[in-house]
């Protein structure tokens, strides 16, 4: 309405226009674009008083909707307090006794690893006086491994152990039989050199499997470690150490190898002793 008046007089003014001086007339000119100016401001006002009233009424519907659901699950609570309780309690016995499987892990694998430790410093010791490139004892992913050279071992070729290796098994063997909970795994492996022949060893993999045997035979026959406690086999040229491009990684690769670790019940009992989801 005020616009409409505004108009109006600006129309009456113009008509008059040619009534006043071009002094009056240039004023009434002004004012009018002033007004339209002022006129357009104020639509645009308008519009955007007309947008936050819209925004601000969805904001407030999403705020009762919330405020609903809200008092919905608040009676939903109300009504179902004792079972709330039930499951809180539930849920605190499944998290106690998965701290006590955390605690019970934690502990045997720190059991394990001071005991692949005090093994390990015991085989050193024991074999200390033998040459490093003969006799190399780790300890890798939780278990004693003992690497023998063939040449320390065995006449090229052949399986049969050397006399000399005898003091260097006994005291393995010494080390084995104080830890009879122990599994040992011997493991014979070879270079990639071709052996063929009509008598035994005829290849790599008899001669693998004929070296970590004859090795098994004399810890049992010889230094009393109890046959059920091992495991003899042969890898034949598949499980390289290093390059068979030069003398010295062939000489590397043919090696028996001594694996003492816990036994495979022993691993078991670990995964057993989870909680049991009821």
């Amino acid at each position: 309405m005020r616009l409409f008046k505004i108009l109006t007089i600006t129309a009456v003014g113009l008509s008059l226009a040619s009534c006043v001086s071009k002094k009056q007339f240039d004023a009434l000119n002004l004012n009018y674009k002033q007004c339209i100016e002022d006129a357009g401001e104020r639509m645009r006002q308008i519009q955007d008083l007309k947008g936050e009233n819209s925004s601000l009424k969805g904001q407030n519907d999403l705020l009762v909707g919330q405020n609903n659901a809200l008092k919905s699950s608040l009676d939903a609570c109300l009504s179902n307090a004792g079972k709330g309780s039930a499951n809180i309690d539930k849920l605190v016995g499944e998290i106690n006794a998965s701290n006590a499987y955390i605690k019970q892990l934690i502990s045997g694998k720190s059991k394990n690893d001071s005991l692949n430790l005090a093994l390990s410093n015991k085989l050193k010791r024991s074999l200390d006086n033998v040459a490093d490139q003969d006799v190399d004892v780790k300890v890798l992913k939780g278990v004693v491994l003992i690497s023998l050279s063939d040449k320390m071992l065995y006449q090229v070729g052949k399986y049969d152990i050397q006399p000399a290796a005898a003091d260097v098994l006994a005291k393995v063997a010494k080390v084995i039989n104080d830890y009879d909970t122990y599994s040992v795994l011997i493991e014979g492996n070879t270079d990639n050199t071709p052996l063929n022949s009509a008598n035994a060893p005829r290849d790599n993999w008899d001669l693998s499997a004929l070296r970590a045997t004859a090795v098994a035979k004399v810890l049992q026959n010889q230094f009393g470690v109890n046959p059920n406690r091992i495991t003899a086999g042969g890898r034949s040229e598949y499980n390289p150490k290093t390059t068979n491009a030069s003398v010295s990684g062939r000489s590397e690769n043919r090696r028996t190898e001594i694996i003492i670790m816990p036994k495979l019940d022993e691993f078991m009992k670990l995964m057993d002793i989870a909680p049991v989801k009821k």
